[in-house]
């Protein structure tokens, strides 16, 4: 073929697809489809970025002798949306190093819990700073066990470089054109390599064992 019927062909290729639906998609677009468990994309018409000053994580962790709870800041992250304004995808990030205790009021306790906290025996926050949470489907949700959600969120939660689905309610609004979202939900550490203080792991632990299951609750608003 003379190479100026290859340009000509190369051309009338590159005009083509230009004009072929959904080769134009932002970047954005293409990071936020949202894959579903049996394989299926939305496509997102708009993506919305997360409130870091009004969105919150709480964590709270139980043991033999009591509990303690406090903070994870979300770092950052964004929301997509189809035609119809609904969540088809996204993802947010929690700075581990930013991890708080809010119910020892001794300043040396404090430090000392969270310390520990971003050992490598629990979160190794130094050498993995951030966790990650990606949408990959969200289902309507009409339980009356659970008034409060109305969706079921499934996902990969990313801890420690270790990614492990999960699924939980939540209470997904739109309203003035911020989204808003809350759950409250345990997921079981030892799946995340969390192994310290695992009755599962380690025999004659007495009070000294820590719960496998911990809450985190979270309050998400992006617009």
């Amino acid at each position: 073929m003379k190479t100026k019927n290859i340009i000509y062909l190369a051309f009338v290729m590159l005009v083509t697809l230009s004009f072929v639906p959904g080769c134009s998609r932002s970047d954005k677009e293409v990071k936020m489809l949202s894959g579903g468990i049996s394989g299926e994309t939305k496509k997102v018409s708009k993506v919305i970025n997360i409130d870091t000053t009004a969105s919150t994580m709480n964590w709270l962790g139980k043991k033999v002798t009591g509990q303690h709870n406090g903070t994870i800041k979300i770092a950052g992250g964004e929301v997509g949306l189809d035609n119809s304004g609904s969540v088809v995808g996204g993802n947010f990030e929690m700075d581990m190093r930013t991890i708080t205790d809010i119910d020892l009021t001794d300043a040396e306790w404090n430090n000392k819990l969270i310390t520990h906290l971003k050992s490598e025996d629990f979160f190794s926050a130094e050498k993995f700073p951030k966790s990650k949470f990606e949408i990959t489907k969200v289902e309507p949700l009409s339980d009356p066990a659970k008034p409060n959600f109305n969706s079921t969120v499934s996902g990969n939660l990313s801890i420690k470089g270790i990614t492990k689905s999960i699924s939980f309610p939540a209470s997904i609004k739109m309203e003035n054109g911020t989204l808003t979202s809350f759950a409250d939900f345990e997921i079981d550490r030892t799946q995340w390599d969390i192994k310290y203080g695992s009755g599962k792991f380690f025999e004659n632990l007495g009070d000294k064992m820590i719960n496998d299951n911990f809450n985190i609750s979270f309050k998400i608003s992006a617009r």
